[in-house]
């Protein structure tokens, strides 16, 4: 009798199998996005100087909630500030070597002036105002790869929150150099380039949040934040 041997194509060698991510790959912009299009979601992934990095499990203390605090006080200007756009966990397309997913990006919408923009497939391009990292301590790559790379891409302000460190460090880009911005004696930090947006660094950090979002009001009702809005609406 004759037997026909049935062969199976290897699914690595099949033209629509997409291999998973793996942490440490080293990837073009173009095919971290393809298989990160791919992979379920709930995985978290960024490239950063060509360089896969998965994130680990999300903590309380660690992440979610100074994450949720940051989007509390953010969202409370977002809501205060017509022209401008908030932003969870979403993916930004910075180059061919950079596809980031930053905690918080406030944003100018591209209609008002700003820099960076949708594309057609939803995702966001370029250079954002302002984005917000939650690292556990210095030694986290938010302060090493990701600060340089925004640095470079010309983003305008950054902060990280260092949680383990029970720091707060708020960057702003000066003459192409990100400069840390220091606390007035009250502890209160404000942006140079969102008027009004104004932190009680101090505050924050002691989970005092009736004070944090009291001094942003401040901010909110000022002279500065009335002229930027009308700017924006112009």
């Amino acid at each position: 009798m004759n037997t026909q041997v049935l062969t199976r194509r290897p699914h690595f060698r099949d033209k629509n199998f997409i291999p998973p991510l793996e942490n440490g790959d080293h990837l073009t912009q173009q095919e971290f996005h393809r298989r990160y299009e791919a992979m379920p979601e709930n995985v978290k992934a960024e490239l950063i100087n060509g360089v896969v990095y998965m994130s680990s499990p999300v903590r309380v203390k660690n992440h979610g909630k100074p994450h949720s605090l940051v989007m509390s006080c953010f969202g409370v200007y977002f809501l205060s500030t017509k022209g401008v756009m908030l932003l969870d966990n979403t993916t930004l397309i910075v180059s061919d070597k950079h596809e980031p997913q930053p905690d918080v990006i406030l944003r100018i919408e591209e209609k008002n002036g700003g820099r960076s923009k949708v594309n057609d497939k939803d995702y966001l391009e370029g250079a954002p105002e302002l984005i917000v990292e939650i690292a556990s301590s210095t030694a986290s790559y938010d302060l090493y790869d990701k600060l340089e790379m925004y640095q470079q891409k010309g983003v305008q302000e950054y902060i990280v929150w260092r949680v383990l460190d029970g720091r707060i460090d708020w960057f702003s880009l000066e003459g192409g150099t990100y400069q840390r911005l220091t606390t007035n004696k009250l502890g209160i930090v404000e942006s140079k380039v969102f008027p009004g947006l104004r932190l009680n660094i101090k505050a924050l950090l002691n989970d005092e949040m009736d004070v944090v979002l009291s001094d942003l009001q401040i901010g909110l009702r000022s002279k500065k934040h009335r002229e930027f809005v009308r700017k924006l609406a112009k």
